[in-house]
């Protein structure tokens, strides 16, 4: 280091020991070399000990503990800006303490920053709330409930990271419009912005000691030619007609940090469907990208070049960056929501959005940076972010920094700007030039309707293009498309013309026209699905592939659109939710005291889940046993949060019964854990209570009919039609009695029934019985009349023939099977024969072998069936994989909206050989 730098630098340090001793600050010795980094790292700081020399002692003996408060009260209302500025002064001193003699995290320091200025505005704010309600009262709705000031902190303030020396961004607002009810009335509107005009003064007008907090207003709606304050009601009509990009980017951010906090946070939730879209916010990107261009054009400007914040490679590129991510993403995915940049970074990687070498080296970048940042601020408590061109600060800024020079100091600022500059530029690049094909395409669809010709869409390699011209003449007359706005017409005008060449290169081009025609009349009404696929080619390829593969995913997209969220979500890829997560999921989106929109969340997100399940299983990524095990799964966890629901509005409408159980059963496929899409479940109820139990509401309901209505209620609950489609239709014909029986059996009822009064097919469903949902004792108690229902002693002679019998009914009234195709559940040799075949060998062997009872699902039967030596280990391997084989094919035909019939290939035709050998092996016929 140069000389003459060095002897300024001891100069200086001897100087400011020097006042802390003229003022009259003492220190034992060993704290000679703090004060001297303090010295070295903030004038202010040494201006603070000097002007406050007590503060000095209470950091000697723990700078980890906030100083004291001011008192603010009327009697030393001439002292409130005084009292305000030095408790800031002195506090950011001991913040100053932490960061430069302690070493405290540079979070610490963002977060003390940031609850020093909340602090401050709630002192402030409640003096000056006192003071007002002397002078004109308390203001009151029309209902006489009192209003107070909201004030919401955006921008670092809101985020809990302020920078050391910042100003912050305030809004005020307020509930409800009205009146103060004192000597002089003022209206809501007069008063709240008359005592958010004084709150801003007191804090931030310069006195002889300075300000508190520089206070910046420009954030509020209309900026400086808005009102200063507005009620929620105002706030929410302008984000709805006015509200832009820029500002649901500012309001990420926004917390209520003084005032009504409770009506502030609920206000925050009223406005963010406005600051975070439902969907996946591709329709944000052109809005973003003008962010982009704006903070990019400003990078290039000489002068800042020096500029940690908005130089290149600067903190705002990275705020920038996250901020982007999760406001396209953070409607779909809570996590992301998250006000801190350092947790959303993290959020960001945990979900699969940023790499995680990216996300630890921009980690690391932004704690680089906002610690250089607070650095150049605490020199002398200025809001600068560009570097020093003055040597002897150079050389400070580096030493207190622990670099033995500036060069070393601007040498590793420079590697961090360049890696963080290299990620902004990479953000929100700019969309792919489509290929020669597609530009002839978009030729054909831009003439569309008058001209263009059938002609190109033969050459281009449809099958029927005749048909498919007439279909997109027709598309291009309708109204959906004449009236799009003109930003959506070019996005359509690039994306259909993708979509056409996309389609012309699968194997099912004319299939994928067809089908992919309803969905773009449904995202007519929604650009920001248009602006996904136009966005994003991964999609739209994605989207394609679905088509030609599945015209039940097909239909599902064009009917709820959010689906296509999972075309390019980053999860559909990595591992599926396992039956506990998926339980977790439907819980976490269940709305208290709202059955509505319970319902509505609770089908979005089964509709995403199965749709991830399909798309699973048409990628090979799992197997149609694994596939139609989490249908079941996912079953399970709606059924139970339906019970949930159900259970919560009998309660409120008749009271509890004291005493009382519930359990809901599935039978069939649901039981067996192999539910195919859009299966219907087949369910059971059971009850037990007390005799003569009664709720203990106002409409007491004894216990049968409380019972009864509450299955009436879950069966409602599950077939209610929702924006995103029903849950589930019910089928209860498998209770006892069938359709004469009650809906709802007692215990008692229902193990009378199995055990003297139910056919041997109902023995044979209640194989695959389990309890789904449910009081756990309940579901132990049909566990156990299960078990000894099943293992009856039983004459296998006449129980084969009573199997055979129904198994021939059985066929006769639905086998579909013809001589080129088979009815894959209920041909010859096919699932249900399957089926019948181990739920006889269950009721048979049962009573000697109980280790049958445990199992539902074919899978595990068939290994049960084994072990016990029911079957021979080469017989069930080769039952396992036919099963496997006639599931595949019939889940298949279920996605592609084709009757479960396969043609009789060799593949079909050796499992239902199988099947039909042991079938005759077994049972005899």
């Amino acid at each position: 280091m140069d000389e003459n730098i060095e002897t300024a630098l001891q100069s200086h340090g001897e100087r400011a020991l020097q006042r802390l001793h003229a003022a009259g600050c003492a220190w034992p010795e060993a704290a000679t070399p703090m004060l001297q980094k303090v010295a070295l790292a903030s004038d202010f700081a040494i201006d603070v000990l000097q002007a406050q020399p007590a503060v000095l002692a209470q950091l000697l003996a723990d700078a980890r503990q906030p100083l004291p408060p001011p008192q603010l009260s009327a009697e030393n209302r001439e002292q409130w800006a005084q009292l305000l500025r030095r408790y800031r002064r002195a506090e950011s001193t001991r913040l100053i303490w932490r960061d430069v003699v302690e070493a405290a995290p540079v979070e610490e320091i963002l977060a003390g920053s940031s609850v020093l200025a909340e602090g401050c505005l709630q002192l402030a704010l409640a003096a000056l709330e006192a003071e007002f309600a002397q002078r004109f009262g308390v203001v009151r709705d029309a209902q006489g409930q009192v209003q107070r000031l909201v004030v919401f902190g955006l921008g670092k303030l809101g985020g809990g990271e302020l920078n050391f020396s910042s100003d912050i961004d305030l809004v005020y607002a307020y509930d409800s419009e009205g009146e103060s009810d004192g000597a002089r009335v003022l209206h809501a509107q007069d008063y709240f912005a008359r005592l958010g005009q004084q709150l801003a003064r007191l804090l931030d007008d310069v006195t002889a000691d300075g300000f508190c907090h520089r206070v910046d207003l420009r954030l509020r709606p209309f900026g400086n030619a808005g009102r200063v304050a507005l009620s929620f009601a105002a706030m929410e009509l302008y984000f709805q007609r006015e509200g832009r990009d820029w500002e649901r980017y500012a309001w990420q951010k926004a917390r209520c940090v003084a005032g009504d906090l409770q009506a502030g946070a609920r206000f925050l939730e009223t406005l963010r469907p406005f600051v975070y879209r439902r969907y996946l916010d591709y329709g944000a990107l052109d809005g973003l990208r003008a962010m982009k261009a704006l903070i990019a054009a400003e990078v290039t400007r000489k002068d800042m070049a020096d500029d940690i914040k908005r130089g290149p490679g600067g903190i705002r590129e990275i705020e920038f960056l996250a901020q982007a991510l999760q406001l396209i993403r953070g409607g779909r995915e809570p996590a992301l929501r998250s006000r801190s940049l350092l947790t959303a970074l993290a959020a960001l990687e945990a979900a699969g959005h940023i790499e995680s070498q990216a996300a630890a080296a921009l980690t690391q970048a932004y704690r680089y940076l906002r610690t250089l940042e607070n650095r150049l601020q605490m020199l002398a408590d200025a809001q600068t972010y560009a570097l020093p061109e003055d040597a002897v600060l150079r050389a400070r800024l580096a030493l207190g920094l622990r670099y033995p020079n500036w060069a070393a100091l601007h040498a590793e600022l420079a590697q961090w700007r360049a890696r963080v500059a290299e990620e902004f530029s990479a953000l929100l690049a700019p969309r792919r030039r489509r290929s020669h094909d597609s530009d002839t395409l978009a030729l054909y669809w831009r003439a569309l309707p008058e001209h263009g010709e059938a002609a190109q869409l033969e050459a281009a390699g449809f099958a029927e293009p005749a048909a498919l011209h007439a279909s997109l003449c027709d598309f291009a007359r309708a109204p959906g498309v004449r009236e799009l706005s003109d930003a959506a017409r070019a996005r359509l005008d690039r994306v259909l013309p993708a979509l056409l060449q996309q389609a012309a290169g699968c194997a099912q081009p004319d299939a994928v026209l067809r089908r992919v025609l309803p969905l773009l009349h449904t995202l007519l009404r929604r650009a920001s699905y248009l602006a996904l696929l136009d966005e994003q080619p991964a999609a739209l390829t994605r989207l394609v592939d679905v088509l030609a593969r599945s015209a039940l995913l097909g239909e599902r997209l064009a009917a709820y659109p959010l689906l296509l969220d999972e075309l390019l979500d980053v999860r559909v890829g990595s591992e599926l939710p396992d039956r506990a997560g998926m339980r977790a999921q439907c819980v976490a989106v269940l709305r208290e005291d709202d059955v509505e929109a319970s319902l509505d969340a609770l089908n979005e997100l089964r509709q995403a889940l199965s749709f991830r399940f399909a798309l699973a299983l048409l990628d090979a990524r799992i197997d149609a046993a694994e596939c139609a095990q989490r249908l079941a799964w996912l079953a399970d966890a709606v059924v139970a949060c339906v019970l949930q629901l159900a259970n919560a509005e009998l309660r409120a409408a008749h009271g509890v019964i004291a005493g009382g159980r519930f359990a809901v059963l599935g039978y069939g496929t649901l039981g067996g854990e192999e539910l195919g899409f859009g299966s219907d479940l087949d369910l059971v109820f059971l009850f037990d209570a007390p005799i003569d139990a009664v709720s203990d509401g106002t409409r007491a309901l004894d216990a049968p009919r409380w019972y009864a209505r509450l299955g009436q209620k879950m069966v409602a609950l599950l077939g209610a039609r929702t924006g995103a489609g029903r849950l589930f239709d019910v089928d209860v014909r498998l209770r006892p009695d069938g359709a004469k029986g009650l809906l709802v059996s007692s215990l008692s009822s229902y193990a009378d029934y199995q055990r003297h009064r139910a056919w041997t097919w109902e023995h044979q469903a209640l194989v695959r019985a389990r309890g789904v949902a449910g009081d756990a004792a309940l579901l132990a108690d049909f566990e156990q009349i299960r078990d000894d229902v099943l293992a009856q002693p039983r004459d296998a002679g006449k129980l084969a023939e009573d199997v055979r019998l129904m198994r021939a009914r059985m066929r006769a009234e639905l086998d579909r099977s013809d001589a080129a195709m088979l009815d894959l559940k209920q041909g010859e040799g096919g699932l249900v024969d399957l089926e019948f075949l181990l739920q006889w060998l269950v009721l048979r062997d049962a009573n000697k072998q109980p280790a049958l009872l445990r199992p539902r699902a074919t899978a595990a039967l068939l290994g049960a069936a084994q072990a016990a030596h029911c079957l021979a280990a080469g017989s069930a391997a080769a039952l396992l994989q036919a099963h496997a084989v006639l599931l595949d094919a019939g889940l298949r035909c279920t996605l592609d909206r084709r009757q479960r019939r396969a043609l009789r290939n060799d593949a079909i035709t050796h499992a239902c050989a199988v099947i039909r050998a042991e079938v005759v092996h077994v049972l005899g016929g």
